[in-house]
């Protein structure tokens, strides 16, 4: 039986303020609306433009399988064609976002990655899933063995990156405010790693941003992210400013991920003071706000960033 159509009404009319997963990808966002009518083929002929691209392929299946439909509408397309690899990573991706709403198995989604993973070798896409959901609900050496499993098919993997700072940032909290945390040195050592001209410049201001999130939570910092104190310090500084720098000098302007980054970067210089700095980088945002690190700790995401936003342009 074929699912569903998604809900009209009142909660389409709520969504023209949500946030929006496909950021500035106008082709993934028509081919999500194909697949909550159960075109499939749309999401088919995508991921093969998308090609070994694996960050922007990464991005499209992470955001075409959190629709609540994505599930049955992939099985529709195995059915259709069982040896499609595509079709078998998206219900894996599916039913990993399943489990986060507490409506699948995790036993089920790793099934489901790992058949997936054996189909495409070299992708690391199906582990990118698999990681998702570990990060989620798995011990902390399953999260590291699954990043090291995408970082070998593709070294510098944006979203994996990310993934493991989160995780990481959430070891030791009874010390408050350690600048020496792993996290840190993690991120550090990533941005060291990857090519001049990868996004991954930005992760110490991620590994930030995610270290005062665990430390507001647990009240060892102020949940006030510009009154904490957090993005004052030395180090802080000289890691938002290398950041800066950084964004200022990069040309590669077609990264699908590169929105998550400047949300970052915008959110570290208006809590550390920078107006003027902050406010280039909403000009460069636009309404592509993301939920982290606005959301930070417990906030509503898209009122932070608009507070943030009209203060930095001098609206507010």
């Amino acid at each position: 039986m074929s699912p569903p159509p998604p809900p009209l009404g009142r909660g389409r009319k709520r969504a023209a303020q949500a946030y929006d997963a496909a950021l500035d990808d106008t082709d993934l966002s028509a081919a999500r609306a194909a697949l909550a009518q159960g075109r499939w083929q749309a999401v088919r002929s995508l991921l093969v433009r998308t090609g070994d691209d694996w960050d922007r392929r990464g991005h499209r299946v992470t955001v075409l399988a959190a629709e609540s439909y994505s599930a049955a509408w992939a099985r529709e397309w195995q059915l259709a064609e069982p040896e499609s690899a595509d079709a078998a990573v998206l219900l894996a991706f599916a039913l990993a976002h399943g489990v986060l709403r507490g409506k699948e198995k995790p036993a089920r989604a790793r099934q489901a990655g790992r058949a997936a993973a054996e189909l495409v070798p070299d992708d690391p896409t199906p582990w990118l899933g698999l990681l998702m959901l570990e990060r989620a609900v798995g011990a902390d050496e399953d999260v590291v063995r699954l990043f090291d499993e995408v970082r070998h098919r593709h070294a510098d993997h944006h979203h994996a990156h990310h993934l493991l700072v989160a995780r990481l940032a959430e070891r030791l909290t009874e010390g408050g405010a350690d600048p020496l945390h792993e996290v840190y040195d993690f991120a550090n050592w990533a941005a060291e790693q990857a090519p001049a001209d990868s996004p991954l410049a930005i992760l110490p201001v991620v590994a930030h941003a995610e270290r005062f999130r665990v430390l507001a939570a647990a009240g060892r910092l102020p949940a006030d992210p510009a009154a904490s104190g957090h993005w004052s310090g030395r180090r802080a500084r000289q890691v938002m400013k290398a950041a800066f720098d950084w964004w200022l000098e990069w040309e590669h302007e077609d990264h699908p991920r590169r929105l998550v980054d400047l949300n970052f970067l915008a959110h570290a210089k208006y809590c550390e003071g920078r107006g003027a700095e902050a406010a280039a980088l909403f000009h460069r945002i636009g309404d592509h706000f993301t939920p982290q690190p606005w959301s930070y700790p417990d906030h509503d995401p898209h009122s932070a960033f608009r507070a943030a936003r009209d203060s930095a342009l001098g609206a507010g």
